[in-house]
């Protein structure tokens, strides 16, 4: 088929690739002129693992190429395919202005009739607005379908090609045929719905795992006070089918673009229906809560952070990615900050797109784990990155000025511990907790 992709994003420009990579004829069309200049050139804007190979591949092969000129890449698209951002406003609400924006433009320059196929996530009853914008705006006949997307950010390639469902939500049988016909190669798992409940499903989803996410910290949380160990606790939970063993792993919370986004709108979806969402709602606090765990347990180290060398090692929201949007490391660097620490970060990838949005006297952008930690009095795992993982604790231990290690994450094990003098804290395992003990309550019943 031939195809137009709005957007380079993420969504738009790992769909385009892998649409391409399929057989496809793809055009993918943004805005930014340099962004289009540098996939021109087989360059990537964005760290995503597989994706730049793709990239090359299917540009020499002639099936994908890149333009600013929107206008012209819609006319002989069979499906025009929408991926542009739908970012938070100040109330949470998710901000249409890009879409529907990109949608009229689209309408005003069609000469046909066309299958618009919305990827963006959106807010239930937006691909109805778009389905009347064209309708005002074109003579031509559009069959509006939302399609939302289910990747993960770097494993966003191998998500696309192996996804575990595709979501199609129209009215149109037309745009239901073409649809199934795209993604047939990807999958049989193909459920066909209502426009609404496409829309629906995506912030659904979402909210579901950002509440595993929420719960297994509180579970976590209540684990370091009773003597717990998490991580057998979410083992144990895992095995029932029910539940599933997937995102059940304890932490400093979640980040990124998608999960922060979408809880806050469907909080606002709620809102404007007159309900409100009081689960998501203590998912979100939870989530914002949980980061501050890193500073409590420096608090109980070293007491007063004031004039103290932090090392923080991982910046991006998840390891492979660049992305720093919503990212805890923000949240705990501004409180080191706040306390009077310096810090000095430190992340294999997303640096440069960290430092853009905090440049601070105080903040030491490192070249290596190695830098980051020597001489620090304390050293803070935010972002699993298997090159962290690589490092031992004993290595850690000689390159801290104070052996004190906050792991985020949960990496590091009992054993490889043993041999150290670590101060270490983890999420949930009080049993390894070295240096300054909390005291298990005696439980009465």
């Amino acid at each position: 088929m031939k195809l137009t992709v709005i957007g380079t994003g993420y969504v738009g420009l790992v769909s385009g690739v892998c649409f391409s990579d399929l057989g496809n004829e793809v055009v993918c069309v943004d805005k930014l002129s340099e962004k289009i200049e540098l996939l021109q050139q087989g360059e990537v804007p964005i760290y995503e693992p597989g994706l730049k190979e793709l990239i090359q591949k299917n540009t020499e092969a002639g099936r994908l190429s890149f333009t600013t000129d929107l206008s012209e890449a819609v006319q002989h698209a069979d499906i025009i395919i929408l991926a542009v951002g739908t970012p938070s406003l100040a109330n949470g609400e998710a901000d249409l202005t890009y879409i529907l924006g990109a949608a009229q433009e689209i309408a005003l320059s069609i000469k046909g009739p066309k299958i618009i196929m919305t990827k963006s996530t959106v807010p239930v009853g937006t691909n109805e607005k778009i389905e009347n914008q064209f309708k005002q705006l074109s003579v031509h006949p559009v069959a509006v379908a939302s399609v939302p997307e289910f990747l993960r950010e770097g494993s966003a390639v191998r998500d696309t090609m192996n996804p575990d469902r595709i979501v199609v939500g129209t009215e149109s049988e037309a745009a239901r045929q073409r649809i199934e016909e795209l993604h047939r190669p990807l999958t049989d798992q193909i459920l066909f719905t209502d426009v609404r409940s496409a829309e629906m499903i995506k912030y659904a989803s979402n909210a579901f795992l950002a509440t595993k996410i929420s719960f297994i910290n509180e579970i976590a949380n209540i684990c370091e006070k009773v003597g717990a160990d998490v991580t057998m606790v979410a083992e144990g939970m895992g095995y029932d089918k029910r539940i599933g063993s997937s995102f059940l792993k304890a932490g400093i919370g979640y980040g990124g673009s998608c999960f922060p986004k979408d809880t806050q709108a469907l909080i606002q979806i709620a809102g404007h229906v007159d309900y409100e969402f009081k689960l998501l709602k203590s998912v979100v606090e939870v989530n914002r809560d949980q980061r501050y765990n890193v500073i409590r347990k420096l608090e109980t180290i070293l007491d007063d952070l004031s004039g103290k060398s932090i090392a923080v090692w991982g910046l991006a929201f998840k390891p492979e990615t660049d992305d720093v949007r919503d990212s805890p490391a923000f949240e705990i660097i501004a409180s080191l900050l706040h306390c009077g620490a310096s810090v000095k970060a430190y992340d294999p990838i997303a640096t440069p797109n960290f430092r853009k949005l905090l440049d601070h006297s105080k903040v030491e952008y490192c070249s290596s784990a190695q830098e980051a930690a020597q001489n620090a009095d304390a050293l803070c795992v935010l972002t699993e990155w298997s090159e962290f993982r690589a490092v031992s604790p004993a290595m850690i231990q000689a390159w801290l000025r104070r052996p004190n290690l906050i792991d985020g994450r949960n990496m590091y094990s009992e054993e490889e511990l043993a041999n150290t003098e670590l101060i270490y804290y983890s999420v949930g395992r009080p049993n390894m907790n070295n240096g300054v003990k909390e005291q298990t309550p005696q439980l009465s019943f």
